[in-house]
């Protein structure tokens, strides 16, 4: 069997500062451990040193209360501090991949927006996130880091620092979030990492429609400290106990995100570093070289966040990659971004963009019709549809199929909106090799800008030169 290479993608969840408390930090643990401490400075450096008796919980706590994960970058300056340092070209090539190049990260941007309380400080507010990394790439002149989609479910208490499931149980960020990233940047995700590590049944659907790669998948045996965390425990956040615990991606079945199945888009394994729980180890490492060397399809994903300093789980990661890759000499590894990373490793066959032609045709004073079509198959069903109305409000709607994957239609009138409401119309869709293209349409004049984003390097280049 013909060895194959190593893909490696470091996806961070990237939201920017965090600031959590002393009294929060012990909030987390009685909501973690179900332990009512008392919090102070003293209690805290017991329970790091491991000599507060807790009856078999002491390796646990230690591991939550761990001081690199207690010092958060609270504000943006200890963000781009902690990121001036590890973007630079010294950091990124102390360990070359097989090719001699350089650490890559991939940015997967959140908005903290639709929240009624948010004590832990986080930047509030739409493309808050995804602006900062946007100008700091286009600053940075990388061409290599990848720039891709995150979202957090809100809870039912609508507070920012809660975790949950359901997409859109109570806010419709999702849909607001994405349909000014269409109108206002000209931007739509090819590659997502789920909030919190979630995917139910109502993400894993959506994502089916439109987003073809998804780096969701932790499944790996559960460590003794994992079991003892109850918020993680029995699959209550980021349930992946039935899922390949294999570095080969797969296709899911409709009806178990879990299992391999026929549905279209691409799940990886991603497992964290520098955190409480599920945690990549040297086995998880070596397992993927194994898997290369038996000539199967690799992709080793991590992830972490930008709120810590990232620098030792690049370096702890790497100093164990350079051991298990030197007991594999015939397998290279690449540092990857994440879109590049499933082509190249599943071989997926190239595809011209979806073309998006759109033409608006006058139907009386009252109505109009948006006509939409596409040569190249889009990954889902139907492109992404956003409005923007005159008054400054953003709203997505479905599509009349004329022909699925190739041909749409959408009636602008009284029962959705006259096109004399709107300002801007947005239409996104990928196709199944990750490239996106994305519309935006002036309804008065009825001209329109198109923009594609994961190019091919050749075509990308071309298209950056005639731009």
């Amino acid at each position: 069997m013909t060895p194959r290479p190593v893909y490696i993608v470091h996806c961070i969840d990237t939201e920017g500062p965090l600031h959590e408390s002393l009294t929060a930090t012990f909030e987390r643990l009685r909501d973690i451990f179900h332990l009512d401490l008392e919090p102070s400075a003293a209690t805290l450096q017991s329970l790091q040193e491991g000599t507060y008796s807790l009856k078999g919980l002491e390796a646990a706590v230690q591991r939550v209360v761990d001081p690199h994960l207690l010092a958060y970058n609270d504000t943006w300056d200890k963000v781009d501090a902690m990121l001036s340092r590890i973007m630079d070209e010294g950091f990124r090539k102390k360990s070359p991949d097989s090719a001699g190049e350089g650490w890559v990260y991939n940015w997967f941007c959140v908005d903290h927006v639709d929240y009624d309380a948010n004590p832990r400080r986080r930047d509030m507010g739409y493309h808050n996130v995804f602006e900062h990394y946007s100008w700091l790439l286009k600053q940075s002149c990388t061409n290599h880091d990848g720039l891709h989609f995150h979202y957090h479910p809100h809870s039912f208490g609508r507070e920012a620092h809660r975790s949950a499931t359901h997409w859109w149980a109570t806010s419709d960020s999702l849909h607001q979030v994405l349909s000014r990233r269409v109108i206002d940047h000209l931007w739509f995700p090819a590659a997502h990492r789920p909030g919190f590590h979630v995917i139910r049944p109502d993400s894993h659907w959506f994502l089916e429609q439109h987003i073809p790669f998804d780096y969701s998948n932790q499944s790996m045996a559960q460590s003794g400290t994992d079991s003892q965390q109850f918020g993680v425990a029995g699959g209550r956040f980021g349930d992946w106990r039935r899922a390949p615990a294999t570095w080969e991606p797969y296709h899911p079945a409709a009806d178990d995100y879990q299992e391999r199945g026929s549905c279209r888009r691409w799940i990886a394994r991603c497992l964290n570093v520098g955190t409480r729980y599920r945690v990549i180890r040297e086995q998880d490492i070596r397992q993927a070289f194994e898997e290369a060397a038996a000539g199967k399809p690799v992709v080793l994903s991590i992830t972490n966040h930008d709120f810590r300093d990232m620098a030792p789980d690049v370096e702890g990661f790497c100093a164990i990659l350079e051991m298990v890759a030197r007991d594999f000499p015939q397998v290279p590894f690449f540092y990857s971004e994440a879109i590049s990373a499933m082509r190249s490793a599943l071989e997926i066959l190239p595809q011209p963009p979806c073309e998006l032609e759109c033409a608006i045709e006058t139907v009386d004073d009252t109505a109009a019709v948006l006509k939409v079509s596409s040569k190249t198959p889009t990954f889902g069903s139907q492109p992404w549809l956003a409005l923007k109305t005159a008054n400054g409000k953003y709203h997505f709607d479905n599509f009349d199929i004329d022909v699925p994957f190739h041909r749409w239609q959408y009636v602008f009138d009284k029962e959705t909106f006259p096109l004399s409401a709107l300002s801007a119309i947005g239409v996104a869709a990928n196709n199944a090799y990750g490239i996106t293209t994305v519309v935006r349409i002036d309804p008065a004049s009825r001209e329109s800008i198109t923009r594609h984003w994961n190019l091919p390097v050749a075509a990308a280049a071309e298209a950056l030169a005639n731009r």
